[in-house]
C-alpha cells in the first residue's frame, strides 16, 4: 500500500543518514552518532556530556536542512519519530555519558556519575545488575532484551535492552535502548483483533485501537461485508458504505455519523475515490480542516463525515485484501479515519504503524466476511425448514436458536412439520454432526429425503432406514459441499400423528426421547432401542425400532435438539427433567408459540450458544368423531356395493351434493373392488371430512402397488384406475403393518 498526500496537501518523508561520525570509535560513540543523523525532518537532537560535545552538528546549512536540500514543500515535521537511546557506562556500572532526548524517553533521569540502577524498577535492579556485571567480566554481548525503566514520576517505559561490551579489554559498556510502547500496542491490538468472527465486534476493536494515534477514529465498512456477499469487482459506483464503529462513544453533532448509520452515496464514493488512485488503494493524509472541507465540497457531508466544528487533520486508510482470481486488483472493503488536532501532523512512523494495522484487521474482516456468508446461507437454509403453521387436527409451534456468528459456524440442527396423506402429520426433528457448509448440506439433504419418502407412504422406520443409507453413502462421497466431511452419527425422530385414531407412530435414530404430555398432566418420555444414529444401521444390523402409543386431543409432545438441554453444570438427564416439568406446566389455552419461547429462555444457556438450540412443540386436537368413519368388512364379491350403500348413507348426513355423492362412490366403488381381486383378508374403509374436502381411504392385506397406464381399447382392466386418477384431486399409497391403503382426496 502506498502513502500519498491528499489534493493541496504535503507528501510525508523521513531522512536517515546512514554515514558514521568520524569520531566514532566506541560502541557508544557509534549509536549516538547514529542518532544525530536518525531524527525527525526539521528536528533537533541533543546529547548529554561527552556525546553532547562530539555529536553536535556542525552550524551552517547542511544537507539535511529542508532549505537547502531541495525539500521546500517538506513539512517541517513527520519523519520518522525517534524512539532509540543510548547510555554509557564504566566497569562500576555507573553512567559516564547518555542520549535520552528522544520523546518516548522524557521523564527519564541519568545524569553522568549516577549508577544505572537508578533507572530501573525496584523489582529489576538485582537481575539486570548481574545481567550488566556478566557483560563486563565475559565481554559477552546481551541483546534485545524487553526491559522496563522508571520514570521519576514512578510510571514505567518498557524498551527493548541491549548491552554492548566496549572494544577495550578493561573498558566499560554500552547500552541501548529502543522505546517499544507504540509496538507493543500495535502488536497487541493487532492479536486482540483476530478474536472474533463477529464483523462489528473486530470493527469496533479496531477503532479502540487506533484512539492510540488520534482523537477520534472511525470504521466504515462496504454493504457487502456485511451481507457476507462476494466481492468480485471493484468500482467506486458499487461501493455503498455502512459506519461500523466510532470511538469515543460520547454525544455528536446533528447529523454526523455514528455507529450503524449508512454513509450517503456521495460521501461513500468520496471516501473510497480518496484512498484509490489508477486503482490501487492508497493511504491519504488531508491536513487541515480547510483542505477537508475543500475536498467534500458540500456541507451537508462536513457535518456527516467530520467530528465537530474544531480544526483537525485526518489520516484515511483502507481496508484492503487481495482480489480474487481474475480481478483487477486489490478489494477494498472499507475505509478507517483517524482525526486529530492539526497541529499534531501525521509522522511516517505512525502512518505506517496504522497501514499495518489495518492490513491485519482487513484479512479478519474479509475472514468475518465469509463466516458471515456461510452462516446466512445456512441459517436461511434452516429457517426455510422451519414448520409453517398447523392444522385444525394439530397445532405446532417450534423455535430455533442458532449458534453465535463467532462459533464454529451454524451446526446440523433441522425440524420439520408437515401434512401427510390421509389426513395424517409428520413432526420430524434431527441433528446432523458438525457445523458450517458440509453439516448444512447433509442436513438439508436428509431433510428433503425424509419429506419426501413419508409423503409417499412410507414409515418412520423404513424412512430412517433409507436416511441410514443415505449418510452412509455420502461418508463415502468425496466431492461436493460435504467434501472431507463425515456426518456418521447424526441423529432423527420421526413421528407421525393420525388424528382420526389418536395415535402416533414414532422411531429414533439415537436422538434424545420426545416427551409426552397428556391430557391429564402427567408426562414420560418416549424412549426407544438404544441406537448409535445414522451411517451405523449395517455395523448394528438391527431394524429401527417403531412405537405406537396414544395421543388423544389435548395431549403435548416436545421434539428437541441436545443443545437445549445439555449444559456443562449439569447431565443431559437432569436437563431433559427440567424440560419434562417446563412442558407439564402448560395449559390447553396457553398460546403455543409464547410457550415455545419460554421453555427455551429457561433451558438455554445464557450468553453465548455453544450448540443450536432447537423445539418442537406439537399440541393434538384431533378430528371431530362425526367427521369420520371407518368400517371392516370382509372380502366378498358383494363388499364394493357394501361400502357403496355406508358411504352413501355418510354422505347424506354430511348434507353432500348429488355430484359429489356419484364421484365418491365411484372412487370408493373402485378401490374397495381393486383391494378385493388383488388382496386377502378383510378390507377397510375410512372416510374423514376436512371441510369441503373428503379423504377416502380403502386398506388391505395386499402388497402390490397398483400403477397408472393408458388402457388400450380391447383390455379389460386399468379403466377404473384410470377414471378414479381423473375423478380424484390427487391420490396414492401408504404401507401398513399388515400391506397397505390406498388413499384418495376428493373435492365436496
Amino acid at each position: 500500500m502506498a502513502l500519498r498526500r491528499a489534493p493541496e496537501s504535503a507528501s510525508w518523508v523521513s531522512c536517515m543518514d546512514p554515514t558514521p561520525s568520524s569520531s566514532a570509535g566506541s560502541p557508544f560513540d557509534v549509536v549516538s552518532g547514529a542518532l544525530t543523523g536518525y531524527r525527525p525532518r526539521g528536528g533537533t537532537t541533543r546529547a548529554t556530556g561527552q556525546a553532547a560535545a562530539q555529536n553536535n552538528p556542525p552550524s551552517g546549512p547542511t544537507a539535511e536542512d529542508p532549505s537547502e536540500a531541495g525539500g521546500g514543500d517538506r513539512p517541517e515535521t513527520g519523519g520518522q519519530e525517534q524512539i532509540l537511546a543510548v547510555v554509557s557506562l564504566d566497569r562500576d556500572l555507573k553512567i559516564t555519558s547518555c542520549n535520552l532526548d528522544a520523546a518516548p524517553f522524557a521523564g527519564v533521569s541519568a545524569a553522568p556519575g549516577t549508577d544505572f540502577a537508578a533507572l530501573l524498577p525496584p523489582g529489576d535492579v538485582a537481575t539486570v545488575t548481574q545481567r550488566l556485571r556478566n557483560a563486563v567480566e565475559t565481554r559477552e554481548a546481551h541483546v534485545a532484551r524487553v526491559q522496563r525503566l522508571r520514570r521519576d514520576d514512578g510510571t514505567e517505559l518498557v524498551v527493548s535492552m541491549s548491552i554492548l561490551p566496549s572494544a577495550e579489554r578493561h573498558g566499560g559498556l554500552t547500552v541501548s535502548l529502543i522505546a517499544m510502547a507504540k509496538r507493543l500496542h500495535l502488536y497487541a491490538s493487532a492479536t486482540a483483533i483476530g478474536t472474533s468472527l463477529d464483523i462489528g465486534e473486530t470493527a469496533q476493536s479496531l477503532a479502540q485501537s487506533l484512539l492510540a494515534w488520534g482523537d477520534v477514529a472511525a470504521v466504515d465498512l462496504d454493504f457487502a461485508v456485511w451481507t457476507g456477499e462476494a466481492v468480485t469487482e471493484q468500482t467506486h459506483e458499487r461501493i455503498r458504505l455502512r459506519r461500523a464503529a466510532l470511538v469515543p462513544d460520547r454525544p455528536w453533532p446533528k447529523g454526523y455519523l455514528t455507529c450503524g448509520d449508512n454513509l450517503p452515496r456521495e460521501a461513500s464514493r468520496l471516501l473510497v475515490g480518496a484512498v484509490t488512485r489508477d486503482d490501487l488503494p492508497q493511504a491519504v493524509v488531508i491536513p487541515d480542516r480547510e483542505a477537508i472541507e475543500r475536498v467534500l465540497g458540500d456541507p451537508r457531508l462536513v457535518r456527516a463525515l467530520v467530528p465537530g466544528n474544531l480544526p483537525a487533520t485526518v489520516a484515511c486508510i483502507p481496508l484492503v485484501v487481495e482480489g480474487p482470481e481474475g480481478a483487477a486488483g486489490p478489494i477494498v472493503l472499507g475505509v478507517t479515519e483517524v482525526w486529530r488536532r492539526p497541529e499534531r501532523p501525521f509522522r511516517d512512523s505512525e502512518l505506517f504503524d496504522l497501514q499495518e494495522l489495518v492490513a491485519k484487521t482487513a484479512r479478519h474482516v474479509d475472514l468475518a466476511r465469509q463466516h458471515q456468508r456461510e452462516h446466512a446461507q445456512v441459517l436461511a437454509l434452516q429457517r426455510r425448514l422451519l414448520p409453517r403453521a398447523g392444522s385444525d387436527t394439530i397445532e405446532v409451534a417450534s423455535v430455533y436458536l442458532p449458534t453465535t456468528p463467532d462459533s464454529a459456524g451454524v451446526g446440523g440442527d433441522w425440524v420439520n412439520s408437515f401434512p401427510l396423506p390421509g389426513d395424517r402429520t409428520a413432526l420430524v426433528v434431527g441433528d446432523v454432526v458438525g457445523h458450517g457448509l458440509g453439516a448444512a448440506a447433509t442436513m438439508g439433504q436428509l431433510s428433503m429425503e425424509a419429506r419426501a419418502l413419508l409423503s409417499a407412504g412410507l414409515g418412520p422406520g423404513e424412512v430412517l432406514e433409507r436416511l441410514d443409507e443415505t449418510v452412509t453413502l455420502l461418508d463415502d462421497t468425496d466431492a461436493g459441499l460435504a467434501a472431507g466431511y463425515s456426518a456418521l452419527g447424526s441423529t432423527c425422530c420421526i413421528a407421525v400423528y393420525d388424528p382420526v385414531d389418536h395415535r402416533v407412530t414414532l422411531s429414533n435414530a439415537g436422538h434424545l426421547p420426545p416427551v409426552l404430555v397428556h391430557p391429564d398432566g402427567s408426562a414420560a418420555t418416549i424412549t426407544a432401542q438404544p441406537h448409535p444414529g445414522l451411517g451405523t444401521g449395517f455395523a448394528v444390523r438391527e431394524p429401527f425400532d417403531v412405537q405406537e402409543f396414544s395421543a388423544p386431543p389435548g395431549s403435548l409432545l416436545a421434539l428437541y435438539t441436545d443443545g437445549l438441554v445439555e449444559e456443562q453444570a449439569s447431565s443431559i438427564d437432569n436437563g431433559i427433567d427440567r424440560l419434562t416439568d417446563l412442558v407439564r406446566d402448560v395449559h390447553p389455552w396457553d398460546d403455543l408459540q409464547a410457550t415455545a419461547r419460554r421453555v427455551v429462555g429457561e433451558l438455554a444457556p445464557q450468553g453465548r450458544l455453544r450448540d443450536d438450540v432447537t423445539l418442537l412443540l406439537a399440541r393434538m386436537t384431533g378430528r371431530r368423531s362425526r367427521d369420520t368413519a371407518t368400517w371392516q368388512l370382509p372380502a366378498h364379491d358383494d363388499t364394493a356395493a357394501r361400502a357403496r350403500s355406508l358411504a352413501s348413507s355418510l354422505l347424506r348426513r354430511w348434507r353432500t351434493s348429488d355430484q359429489a355423492q356419484e364421484r365418491v362412490l365411484l372412487v370408493i366403488s373402485e378401490l374397495v373392488t381393486n383391494a378385493v381381486l388383488f388382496g386377502t383378508g378383510p378390507v377397510t374403509v375410512r372416510l374423514v371430512k376436512a371441510g369441503d374436502h373428503l379423504t377416502c381411504e380403502v386398506g388391505d392385506t395386499g402388497n402390490g402397488r397398483p400403477r397408472l397406464r393408458h388402457s388400450d381399447v380391447l383390455d379389460d382392466s386399468g379403466r377404473g384406475l384410470y377414471v378414479m386418477h381423473k375423478l380424484t384431486t390427487r391420490w396414492g399409497v401408504r404401507w401398513t403393518n399388515t400391506g397397505k391403503a390406498v388413499w384418495a382426496e376428493l373435492d365436496l
